[in-house]
C-alpha cells in the first residue's frame, strides 16, 4: 500500500466521539486487545467490534497477531495502523484549536462538526433510560419538547459511545426511512412524532414532506400517494426503531 493510499479522511472523519482510536492506541502501547479492552472500559466483544470497523473504513487491517503474544491476545499495530494513529494525534490537536477558535463549547455542537452523513435528519437529544431488549440495548432518546424517540443499538455500541443517562447526543435517521400522514399508530418497534407540516410535495404519486416539531426541530420524510397534506396542518412522522443512529460527542 503506498502511503497515499490510505483512506484517512474515511477513518477518521466519522464517529469521532467513540472509543475506536482509544482502543487502538491502547493496543498499540499494551500489545494485547484484551488488554486494550479492559484499559478502555469496554468488552472483548466491543472492542474487536472497534478493530473491526476502522479496518472496514481504512480498507487494510491496523492490527494483526504478534507470535507468542500471552493469553491469546497478542497484537500489534501495523503500518497503516500505526499512521491511523499519528493522523488521530494531529487531528485532535487541529479540532481542538478550531473548536477553541470559534468559542463553541455546546456537546450538540462539536457533534455536528463531527459529521459526514447523508442522513438528512439530525437532531439533539438527551439519553434518557438504557434498556436491555432481546439481546440489544432500548435506548430512550429525549427531545426538548418532551417526546422521546427510542433507538436499538448493541451493547457493544453503548460501550464504545460511553452512553448514559443525561448524556447529549444526535438522533440520526434517512428521510426516505420515515412516514409521514396524518395519524400514525404507535407500535413495540415503531418511534411516532407528531408535528406541524412545514413543506408538501403535490405529486399525485406522494413524495417529500417537511414536518416541524413543537421544539423546533424540523424533519424531513415521505408520504404516500393521496396524502393529502397541507403546510399548517397537524401531521405525524413514524420511524423504526432500528433505524434511529445515535451520535455522541467528544
Amino acid at each position: 500500500m503506498s502511503k497515499t493510499s490510505l483512506p484517512l479522511a474515511e477513518v477518521l472523519g466519522f464517529e469521532a466521539s467513540d472509543k475506536r482510536i482509544d482502543i487502538l492506541r491502547r493496543i498499540g502501547e499494551a500489545g494485547s486487545i484484551s488488554e486494550a479492552a479492559r484499559g478502555a472500559g469496554v468488552s472483548y466483544k466491543a472492542a474487536w467490534q472497534a478493530l473491526e470497523t476502522l479496518a472496514n473504513l481504512a480498507g487494510t487491517p491496523l492490527v494483526e497477531k504478534a507470535v507468542g503474544g500471552s493469553g491469546g491476545g497478542g497484537a500489534v499495530l501495523t503500518a497503516a495502523g500505526l499512521r491511523v494513529l499519528q493522523a488521530a494525534e494531529a487531528m485532535a490537536g487541529a479540532r481542538q484549536q478550531v473548536l477553541a477558535a470559534l468559542e463553541h463549547d455546546s456537546a450538540t455542537g462539536r457533534a455536528a462538526l463531527a459529521l459526514r452523513t447523508s442522513m438528512r435528519n439530525q437532531f439533539p437529544c438527551t439519553v434518557g433510560r438504557l434498556q436491555p431488549h432481546q439481546g440489544q440495548v432500548r435506548v430512550q432518546l429525549l427531545l426538548a419538547d418532551g417526546q422521546a424517540v427510542h433507538a436499538r443499538i448493541t451493547r457493544e455500541s453503548v460501550q464504545l459511545l460511553g452512553l448514559s443517562p443525561g448524556l447529549p447526543v444526535l438522533a440520526l435517521c434517512k428521510a426516505t426511512a420515515l412516514q409521514v400522514a396524518a395519524r400514525l399508530a404507535p407500535t413495540p418497534s415503531r418511534n411516532v412524532l407528531a408535528g406541524t407540516v412545514s413543506r408538501a410535495s403535490r405529486a399525485a404519486s406522494g413524495g417529500e414532506v417537511g414536518l416541524r416539531l413543537p421544539g423546533g426541530v424540523q424533519l424531513v420524510g415521505f408520504a404516500a400517494a393521496g396524502h393529502g397534506l397541507r403546510a399548517g396542518q397537524p401531521a405525524m412522522a413514524a420511524v423504526d426503531e432500528a433505524g434511529v443512529v445515535i451520535a455522541a460527542a467528544s
